[in-house]
């Protein structure tokens, strides 16, 4: 064929095109699943550090593994939905989000370590400057903390974005969300500041919306498992 032709000129620049389009769908499709994965592994992670667990990257599979014993949907009642049962993140409980409006139910992960059970619940909210979310691992009878977990999309750095810093995760732990058989949540104040009828732990100086926004996420994202929550403490007395 003439290489001086219009005919090998589309035929080469079809060819090309062709070959790019192939190379551009194929790099696309690996990083897409390299990306799935690391994304799977960090939300471990996350729910191990709600445990008090700090795993590594090459450690959370196999952490996450051994310690969420089961991992479910469950309904405005608090009840499992059937079917819904598996730590895979294929499974229903690890792939669905919290406030994902076609979501089935709520996902709730049971983990037990030294050989007490304890439940780690998601949480979502809104800090200053974008979402928080977070997870909260409660005792097996529903109203006690064990850990928590909190991060940010673009919290101030050394202001807002010390949520999820330790120091402030840590102050959760023993707090319990119940007074006198009713659900509190756990109040974010001030430092200094105290509140009645509520456990609390500190804000962050200078970050006060953002820990507004903790207060809330905690109030209304822990608040949809309220019944869950109570079928514990019931079933704990």
């Amino acid at each position: 064929m003439n290489r001086e032709s219009n005919v090998y000129t589309i035929i080469y620049s079809v060819v090309m095109v062709v070959i790019v389009a192939l190379g551009l769908a194929f790099t696309h499709q690996v990083l897409s699943d390299k990306q799935i994965a690391n994304e799977n592994i960090d939300k471990m992670q996350q729910i191990l550090r709600s445990l008090n667990i700090d795993a590594s990257a090459d450690e959370a599979q196999e952490a996450f593994s051994k310690l969420i014993q089961n991992a479910y949907l469950i309904n405005d009642q608090g009840e499992k939905l059937d079917g819904t049962e598996g730590i895979s993140p294929d499974d229903p409980a690890f792939s669905t989000e919290l406030g994902d409006s076609s979501a089935e139910g709520m996902p709730v992960y049971e983990a037990e370590i030294d050989g007490a059970t304890k439940y780690v619940i998601p949480m979502s909210g809104a800090g200053l400057w974008g979402s928080i979310w977070g997870y909260l691992a409660v005792e097996a009878e529903g109203s006690t903390i064990y850990g928590a977990e909190f991060d940010h999309a673009g919290e101030t750095p050394g202001l807002g974005a010390e949520i999820a810093d330790t120091p402030f995760k840590g102050q959760f732990k023993g707090k319990s969300l119940f007074r006198d058989g009713e659900f509190r949540s756990i109040a974010v104040v001030k430092p200094g500041r105290t509140v009645a009828n509520r456990d609390y732990v500190d804000g962050i100086s200078g970050g006060t919306i953002t820990s507004q926004g903790v207060d809330n996420m905690l109030l209304e994202s822990v608040g949809e498992y309220k019944s869950f929550l109570e079928n514990l403490n019931a079933a704990n007395r």
